[in-house]
């Protein structure tokens, strides 16, 4: 059986950035959690000439020719997409796409593993790092923003998240959130982020979201993450149609899930998918069904219905795993 390798990447959830402002020397910094669906999931072997199938099959050729030549691999490849997080919509498939490709090239080929810096070569991590953390750790984590290196923000703070909380998506599929030119245009045209707005940010972070995470409180650390998205919308809304969510429909269901008592309310990156924090499966169950039944009435009405779903964070890393040709004759002993 020829060697192959399997790759299996979590999607992430952007909570917020941590200093937009910038004024003490470095700019960004990110808290983000990875959970376990969607996923991406793909498999690479050697093959006679390159072959990509799958979603995004594009976007995978572009970065096996890129990868090959700058490894100073010889061999052509075949890849088979069998999943992929869906672009644009705020759960970071754009890093986990390029790591996943680069990971599984390496772990082929037994070359050493390099995140950092495969994602920096494919133009990831480009203002936030959590993508590039999460896909090697999993769990949440906390990077330093960028300064004035051409390095991966620093990981300042990785966390095992309570494996017994719910994350709710609600995901309106009919739209893509703010990326590529427009989403350069947004940061080179919004006005500077206050330097008090920051400061609380951080505060909120470091004083109660953290600690409550520890201590396994979800009312701290939904209040605190609630209270951090509340800040960072409002400075992004006009940037998405003056509101704190890309989505109106999102925005609606996030509403009557807070009522209902949901933690940690808001938008992962720029949308359109909004999150929520539950206590349990149980939980997360009865504030879905709650909304749904309130949802049946809009849908005979012909209103927008977002997708719901009920996740679990992972406190690991990307799955690599190398099959196949006696396992490359025992990593050749």
């Amino acid at each position: 059986m020829q060697a192959c390798v399997k790759v299996k990447a979590a999607a992430r959830l952007h909570l917020g950035f941590l200093d937009l402002n910038g004024g003490i020397g470095r700019r960004f910094g990110s808290l983000g959690l990875a959970i376990d669906h969607p996923v991406t999931a793909l498999t690479i072997r050697r093959a006679e000439k390159m072959d990509v199938e799958g979603p995004e099959r594009e976007r995978v050729a572009g970065h096996l020719s890129a990868l090959s030549a700058h490894l100073g691999l010889a061999s052509s490849y075949a890849v088979t997409i069998e999943e992929a997080i869906p672009a644009h919509i705020g759960l970071g498939s754009g890093t986990q796409l390029a790591l996943a490709v680069a990971a599984g090239l390496r772990r082929l080929e037994d070359l050493p593993a390099d995140f950092a810096n495969d994602a920096l070569f494919l133009q990831r991590g480009l203002r936030s790092g959590i993508g590039a953390a999460l896909f090697s750790t999993g769990g949440l984590v906390v990077d330093g923003g960028h300064g004035t290196g051409k390095s991966l923000p620093p990981i300042l703070c990785r966390m095992h998240f309570p494996e017994d909380w719910r994350i709710i998506l609600v995901i309106d599929r009919a739209l893509k959130g703010v990326h590529g030119a427009r989403e350069r245009e947004a940061f080179a045209t919004l006005p500077q982020f206050p330097a008090e707005a920051a400061a609380d940010v951080c505060r909120r972070i470091l004083m109660q979201a953290l600690p409550a995470l520890v201590e396994r409180d979800l009312a701290e650390f939904g209040a605190a993450i609630s209270h951090v998205q509340t800040i960072l919308g409002s400075y992004f809304a006009p940037a998405q149609g003056g509101a704190r969510y890309s989505s109106p429909s999102v925005a609606a269901i996030m509403g009557r899930l807070e009522e209902y008592g949901a933690k940690g309310i808001g938008q992962t990156s720029w949308g359109p998918t909004g999150f929520a924090f539950a206590a349990s499966d149980d939980e997360a169950q009865r504030l879905v069904h709650a909304v749904q039944e309130e949802r049946l009435a809009q849908e005979n009405s012909g209103q927008a219905n977002p997708a719901m779903l009920i996740c679990r964070a992972i406190n690991h890393g990307a799955r690599i795993e190398k099959i196949g040709a006696e396992v490359q004759r025992r990593e050749r002993k």
